[in-house]
């Protein structure tokens, strides 16, 4: 009888902790810019870049990328933006085709009087030909860290063809 009611309040107790640890409030991430790549508004590099309205992640379109050596596709900045003491992640879907060489996302934070300080999505490169996938980098911004401006690029190490769509900006906590 002891075991038993041993048994029943460890499994109380088992509960009780769950419980608790499910109702905690969710860390929240909040949207800081999304581009929905429906056009060529806002793209800075037009060199090897064109919208496809036919191949697209959601169906509004895509921007097209096509390099015969390795360059860096300067895509969007956003200027000014009021953040810090958060993560910042840019996010996109890419997809390949016959990539000889390997293709990433990049983000450049610049901080006044400080300079520019970039993240790599280099845990996942891509490289060959695939359908979409996901990529994500993120920057950690420590209380006091406010970047005056933010560039989205992506990184075409070799040559090949790459489409890039829904690419977001989000705001995370540390």
């Amino acid at each position: 009888m002891r075991f038993i009611n041993s048994l029943v309040l460890s499994l109380v107790c088992l509960m009780v902790i769950f419980i608790v640890s499910c109702s905690k409030k969710t860390a929240s991430v909040n949207e800081v810019k999304y581009y929905p790549v429906n056009s060529m508004d806002g793209v800075i590099s037009k060199t090897g870049v064109q919208f496809d309205k036919d191949i697209s992640s959601d169906g509004n379109g895509s921007l097209r990328i096509t390099g015969e050596r390795p360059s860096t596709i300067r895509l969007y900045e956003t200027g000014d933006i009021d953040i810090e003491d958060c993560r910042l992640l840019y996010q996109a879907k890419l997809r390949t085709e016959n990539i000889d060489g390997q293709v990433f996302i990049e983000m450049w934070c610049h901080f006044p009087e400080k300079g520019e300080f970039f993240s790599r999505a280099m845990q996942s490169p891509l490289s060959g030909t695939n359908e979409w996938v996901s990529q994500e980098t993120p920057f950690f911004l420590k209380k006091g860290e406010n970047p005056d401006n933010v560039k989205i690029n992506i990184v075409v190490n070799g040559k090949g063809t790459v489409w890039v769509d829904d690419i977001h900006l989000l705001k995370a906590p540390l």
